[in-house]
């Protein structure tokens, strides 16, 4: 039968099942042809910690939503329009977050008296009135999976495995997708294995086809592209963009970049990106822990390279006395830091911004460095670009902060021209004429000496150097003197940034502050307030120390400050100490990112006062 075709501004839908469903893969294909079709899209993959939990299990449920629309998109979406939910498990932890007449797809083979009991269902869901409000379809997905791929013969673990394509096939066909850019992936995924190959792309087209001719479906749904600015795009996770800008800016430095890393969640992406980048002078280094990955990447700054070091918080933690170190040398290095929920171990697969404190006072000693945040998943770009040019210029060590949200989501990303990218001028003192290893240039940053270079030889180490020599000073006076250079060397780095930009007007009612990954949740609740004459502005920081010299102006004009953070309030903290301003706070520790309803409704409640 002739389906309805109804245009949408925007969708959100869920992928969900068990953590060997394939739901990520299927949310990561669903994303990329929506952006290749010229959606502007946001995304949030949501997985456990445990490798392979229990099948079927509440704490096994991997979820992976995506937001396509026409417009702007800005978040993940608050509650999603659609939920395709593989067993019971992934119907009951992500029901409560549908919206209101939503759709539900479910696996209906899924829903056994096994199943049900392990989601914690006396009476299937599908049989009573829990459902009641929604849009229910029930498909038989994997029986007809195994009916595509019957006459294959091949092991029921393979066939089981193609069932999240034809779940795949079913939303491309609800919502107008084209089906060939995932075709072209399959055959070069699956290139040595050609059974899998047409086993998958069966199941696509099975999915596909259900949707043409089953008529539960009355009606089908298209988004339109997105009026983006001209330019070449590409979808980008913010660990894939980090990773890319690091690599750039050591191309625009003539430098080899060299990375020091131990694997760890959700960072370990960023290893895996850049191990594969040796054609651009990469050098990856595996270390055996945390300590050795940070140190052998200062051997490298020292050695005439730009080192870099990824981690999340436990590794930050790891690695405190080294980044002292780094201090002390003064030597370039890049410690890139995503953020998970913790202390400890904590929740290695969520998001949160506890890092903060960590990242501008967690050494010992006065060991202060530049701190840095990426708010978007293809701002990771440019903030990683931003870390190394302070970094060589003022030869210190940089945190660069992100997070679980920032570093697994993905959104467009225009890909600027190597033209438009400014060179980092890297000049390594090669003959004395006058100089030491110590002496100071207009920003006081030391020269960068490659290790032997006649007549310059220095020792580096933990103890505190003498100023222009560098060599190894106990004179109290000297010890005074060099602690202040370090930090005014690090505090004249907010003459060299941009100044903090405000969205809407520069006076008002409220100004709501951010840092981080909470920049599109309060960019959208912002919006909204200012569309209904409300004066909100919006500030969002990226240089979180120092901090750009007319923050505290900014912070004085409005006559109310909001701090939403993932975190118990260190931002807040921060501002009150520096700026004596009063702030509210808005804090959210719930391994999931803010979404922009609670931060409108926060809006509302301190306007109301």
């Amino acid at each position: 039968m002739e389906k309805d075709v109804q245009v949408l501004e925007d969708v959100t839908i869920r992928f969900a099942g068990d953590s060997g469903d394939g739901m990520q893969l299927t949310g990561t294909q669903f994303t990329n042809v929506s952006a290749m079709m010229g959606n502007d899209l946001a995304t949030l993959p949501d997985f456990p910690a445990e490798i392979r939990a229990p099948a079927g299990t509440l704490y096994g449920v991997s979820g992976f939503q995506v937001h396509i629309g026409s417009t702007k998109i800005y978040t993940p979406g608050d509650r999603f329009d659609v939920l395709v939910a593989m067993n019971p498990a992934a119907l009951k932890v992500n029901l409560k977050e549908l919206g209101p007449n939503g759709i539900i797809i479910v696996n209906e083979d899924q829903f056994n008296e096994k199943n049900l009991k392990y989601a914690g269902y006396e009476v299937s869901p599908l049989e009573d009135d829990t459902l009641v409000k929604y849009r229910v379809f029930k498909v038989k997905i994997t029986y007809l999976t195994g009916l595509a791929l019957e006459d294959m013969k091949l092991p029921a673990k393979t066939v089981d495995r193609s069932k999240n394509f034809f779940a795949l096939g079913l939303v491309f066909w609800l919502f107008s997708r084209d089906m060939e850019p995932t075709i072209d992936w399959i055959k070069d995924k699956f290139k040595k294995n050609a059974e899998l190959v047409e086993a998958n792309i069966r199941s696509l087209k099975a999915g596909f086809n259900y949707g043409v001719i089953t008529e539960a479906f009355q009606a089908k749904y298209e988004i339109s592209s997105a009026k983006l600015p001209k330019g070449k795009y590409r979808n980008i996770t913010g660990n894939t963009a980090m990773a890319i800008g690091l690599v750039t800016a050591a191309q625009k430095a003539g430098l080899e970049l060299f990375l020091g890393s131990y694997p760890i969640t959700p960072a370990s992406d960023i290893l895996h990106d850049l191990s594969k980048l040796k054609n651009f002078g990469v050098k990856s280094f595996q270390a055996e822990d945390e300590i050795a990955a940070v140190a052998s990447a200062i051997g490298a700054s020292f050695a005439g390279s730009l080192g870099i070091t990824t981690t999340s918080g436990p590794g930050v933690s790891l690695k405190g006395e080294a980044i002292g170190y780094a201090v002390m040398t003064e030597l370039p290095l890049v410690i890139v830091n995503i953020q998970r929920g913790g202390p400890s171990t904590g929740l290695p697969t969520k998001t949160e911004q506890s890092d903060l404190n960590q990242a501008i006072y967690g050494r010992h000693g006065e060991a202060p460095l530049p701190v840095i945040a990426a708010c978007t998943p293809s701002d990771c770009f440019d903030a990683a670009f931003e870390a190394c040019r302070i970094a060589v210029k003022y030869m210190t060590p940089v945190i660069l902060l992100s997070d679980g949200y920032l570093a697994n989501g993905s959104e467009p990303w225009k890909i600027p021209s190597p033209e438009a990218i400014p060179d980092l001028h890297v000049e390594f003192l090669a003959e004395k004429n006058g100089k030491q290893p110590y002496s100071r240039n207009e920003v006081d940053a030391r020269p960068w000496i490659k290790p032997g270079t006649p007549n310059l030889e220095h020792r580096i180490g933990g103890i505190e150097k003498a100023n222009n020599s560098g060599n190894i000073s106990y004179d109290p006076e000297n010890h005074h003197n060099m602690v202040f250079l370090r930090k005014s060397k690090v505090e004249n780095i907010s003459k060299d940034i941009q100044p903090a930009e405000v969205y809407g007007d520069l006076t008002g009612d409220l100004l709501v502050v951010g840092w981080g990954s909470t920049y599109g949740a309060i960019r959208k609740s912002v919006e909204a307030a200012r569309s209904e004459g409300k004066k909100v502005s919006h500030l969002h920081i990226r240089h979180l120390y120092p901090m750009p010299e007319n923050v505290a102006t900014v912070l004085r004009s409005f006559k109310k400050v909001l701090v939403p953070e993932m975190n118990t309030g260190q931002l807040a903290g921060i501002l009150r100490s520096n700026y004596l301003v009063d702030t509210i706070q808005q804090n959210k520790v719930h391994g999931q990112p803010f979404k922009a309803a609670e931060i409108s409704s926060k809006i509302e409640e301190v306007l109301r006062g």
